[in-house]
Protein backbone atom coordinates (compact mmCIF):
# COMPACT_ATOMS: atom_id res chain seq x y z
CA UNK A 1 0.00 0.00 0.00
CA UNK A 2 1.04 3.60 -0.38
CA UNK A 3 1.66 5.79 2.15
CA UNK A 4 1.87 9.74 1.97
CA UNK A 5 2.25 11.87 5.22
CA UNK A 6 1.86 15.80 4.12
CA UNK A 7 2.62 18.36 6.90
CA UNK A 8 1.67 21.78 6.34
CA UNK A 9 5.57 22.60 5.03
CA UNK A 10 6.18 19.51 2.73
CA UNK A 11 5.36 16.01 1.78
CA UNK A 12 7.51 13.75 4.19
CA UNK A 13 6.90 10.85 2.83
CA UNK A 14 5.09 8.71 -0.50
CA UNK A 15 6.05 5.15 -0.46
CA UNK A 16 5.31 1.90 -0.45
CA UNK A 17 4.88 -0.02 3.18
CA UNK A 18 3.36 -3.40 4.33
CA UNK A 19 1.99 -1.93 8.04
CA UNK A 20 1.11 0.94 9.42
CA UNK A 21 0.72 1.74 13.02
CA UNK A 22 -0.89 5.73 14.07
CA UNK A 23 -2.26 6.92 17.54
CA UNK A 24 -6.07 6.80 16.78
CA UNK A 25 -8.20 9.22 19.06
CA UNK A 26 -9.12 5.80 20.73
CA UNK A 27 -6.10 4.59 21.20
CA UNK A 28 -3.58 3.09 18.70
CA UNK A 29 -4.60 1.02 15.57
CA UNK A 30 -2.88 -0.68 12.41
CA UNK A 31 -3.73 -1.18 8.95
CA UNK A 32 -2.41 -3.96 6.53
CA UNK A 33 -3.08 -4.34 2.64
CA UNK A 34 -6.34 -3.94 2.00
CA UNK A 35 -7.30 -2.27 4.80
CA UNK A 36 -10.86 -1.39 4.79
CA UNK A 37 -11.64 2.26 4.15
CA UNK A 38 -11.12 4.82 6.65
CA UNK A 39 -11.38 8.50 8.04
CA UNK A 40 -10.12 8.76 11.77
CA UNK A 41 -8.77 12.07 13.56
CA UNK A 42 -4.94 11.06 15.03
CA UNK A 43 -3.22 12.57 18.15
CA UNK A 44 0.00 13.23 19.66
CA UNK A 45 1.73 9.88 19.00
CA UNK A 46 3.80 8.11 17.02
CA UNK A 47 3.33 7.23 13.16
CA UNK A 48 5.24 3.68 13.05
CA UNK A 49 5.36 2.05 9.46
CA UNK A 50 7.27 -1.26 7.85
CA UNK A 51 8.17 -2.31 4.27
CA UNK A 52 10.54 -3.93 2.03
CA UNK A 53 11.31 -1.02 0.11
CA UNK A 54 11.07 2.33 2.32
CA UNK A 55 12.23 5.18 0.58
CA UNK A 56 12.68 8.61 2.46
CA UNK A 57 13.65 11.81 0.61
CA UNK A 58 17.27 12.80 2.37
CA UNK A 59 16.07 16.35 3.18
CA UNK A 60 13.48 15.08 5.61
CA UNK A 61 15.66 11.67 6.97
CA UNK A 62 16.17 14.01 10.39
CA UNK A 63 12.24 13.71 10.77
CA UNK A 64 12.14 10.17 10.98
CA UNK A 65 13.94 7.47 13.16
CA UNK A 66 14.55 3.78 12.64
CA UNK A 67 14.57 0.48 14.83
CA UNK A 68 14.84 -2.64 13.50
CA UNK A 69 13.22 -1.85 9.63
CA UNK A 70 10.39 -0.27 12.10
CA UNK A 71 10.52 3.45 11.12
CA UNK A 72 9.01 6.28 13.18
CA UNK A 73 7.54 9.94 13.06
CA UNK A 74 6.55 11.97 16.30
CA UNK A 75 3.17 13.70 15.62
CA UNK A 76 1.00 16.37 17.57
CA UNK A 77 -2.31 15.89 15.90
CA UNK A 78 -3.73 14.75 12.27
CA UNK A 79 -6.30 13.27 10.21
CA UNK A 80 -6.15 9.79 8.11
CA UNK A 81 -7.48 8.49 5.64
CA UNK A 82 -7.54 4.90 4.18
CA UNK A 83 -9.05 4.22 0.79
CA UNK A 84 -8.22 2.11 -2.50
CA UNK A 85 -5.22 0.45 -0.83
CA UNK A 86 -3.00 4.35 -0.23
CA UNK A 87 -3.24 6.14 3.27
CA UNK A 88 -2.99 9.93 3.29
CA UNK A 89 -1.92 11.50 6.72
CA UNK A 90 -1.94 15.09 7.07
CA UNK A 91 -0.06 15.99 10.21
CA UNK A 92 1.31 18.43 12.52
Amino acid sequence: MILEIVTPEATLLNTDVELITVPGINGEFQMLNNHAPIVSLLVEGTIKFKGANIQIEEDFEDKFSENKGEFSLPIKSGTIEMKENKVIILAD
